[in-house]
């Protein structure tokens, strides 16, 4: 049944995704036109009544970031206009989520500085999927869902293929706490790749912490960029003796050599989901695999607007 007083707009960053949301929910996607001037500058019309509509917003910030970052604001300063009860921007992949504090002296924190403006341009309430870095939710000072693509990685792909002898493997220590989840939830073993570089210019020397011996090897993370930890992963797994090894990454942004990377790599298959768009080249290699969140992000946004339990996803 279609939900009553909701209505869903979406930018051009993934308009196909958006589609399989409304699919999920059973309501039409909202007539918008995001378009750019000649010197660049964007532009959004909603060309239909909005007023006391609570409206739901789909666009993944991923490349080009601040292309997709703007039509966001746009589009939502456009439905506040337009007197919209309440404005949710659903970001399924969060940019700028790697610069969440300082690294060095005089750098900034953008990706409080983008929940800072989604505020201002109206927005009041946000939703992801898999941040980087769990604090972002503390960036906003409006309600936040952070969703996991969990659900979607172990019924659509993991629970098919693996069993309790397969091993989840954490390509860092930071992503251990991810890595437990999966493996709790499969019922399989945990290990924790250390990587270390003695100094500049020197190779980094990548260890084993737990047995992958004759094991098939999953390696979970939450966005593959360049894809180099992630090979250099994957090759040291197997000098230890892993029988195989795939890897499952809720964003793949694969930036610059990243396919070429993969394709090259000892990497049996590549899982990614559809929070960003997946470019020609990643469809045409046939090591990654693209699942979809759309029913996921559709159950979100229907227990949103009905004001049940998001989170029982999970539990």
């Amino acid at each position: 049944m279609a939900l009553k007083r909701i209505c869903l707009f979406t930018g051009n960053a993934n308009p196909q995704l958006a589609q399989e949301i409304t699919q999920v929910l059973g309501s039409p996607l909202g007539e918008a036109r995001v378009s750019r001037f000649s010197d660049g500058e964007t532009f959004c019309e909603v060309r239909e009544n909005v007023r006391g509509l609570d409206t739901y917003v789909v666009q993944p910030t991923s490349s080009p970031v601040n292309d997709n970052v703007m039509e966001l604001l746009i589009l939502c300063d456009a439905l506040r206009r337009a007197s919209a009860a309440s404005i949710t921007a659903v970001i399924p992949y969060y940019g700028y989520a790697r610069q969440d504090r300082k690294v060095a002296p005089r750098t900034p924190i953008t990706s409080k500085l983008v929940a800072d403006v989604m505020v201002t341009a109206g927005v009041t309430r946000a939703v992801c999927v898999d941040l980087h870095a769990g604090q972002i939710q503390g960036f906003f000072n409006i309600p936040f869902d952070h969703l996991y693509a969990l659900p979607v990685f172990l019924d659509d792909y993991l629970k098919l293929r693996f069993d309790e002898n397969a091993c989840v493997i954490s390509p860092d220590a930071g992503g251990v706490e991810r890595a437990r989840a999966y493996s709790k939830r499969l019922g399989a073993s945990l290990a924790i790749v250390d990587k270390r570089r003695e100094r500049a210019n020197v190779s980094e020397v990548m260890n084993i912490i737990g047995d992958v011996e004759g094991k098939d090897c999953i390696i979970v993370d939450d966005i593959i960029d360049t894809a180099g930890t992630l090979c250099n992963a994957a090759r040291a797994l197997m000098d230890y003796g892993a029988k195989s090894v795939v890897a499952c990454a809720s964003h793949g942004v694969f930036s610059g050599p990243a396919i070429q990377r993969i394709q090259e790599s000892a990497l049996k298959e590549v899982v990614v989901t559809n929070s960003i768009a997946p470019s020609e080249e990643a469809r045409a290699c046939d090591k990654i695999k693209v699942l979809s969140i759309g029913r996921l992000l559709g159950e979100a946004i229907r227990r949103i607007h009905n004001s049940d339990s998001v989170s029982s996803l999970f539990v």
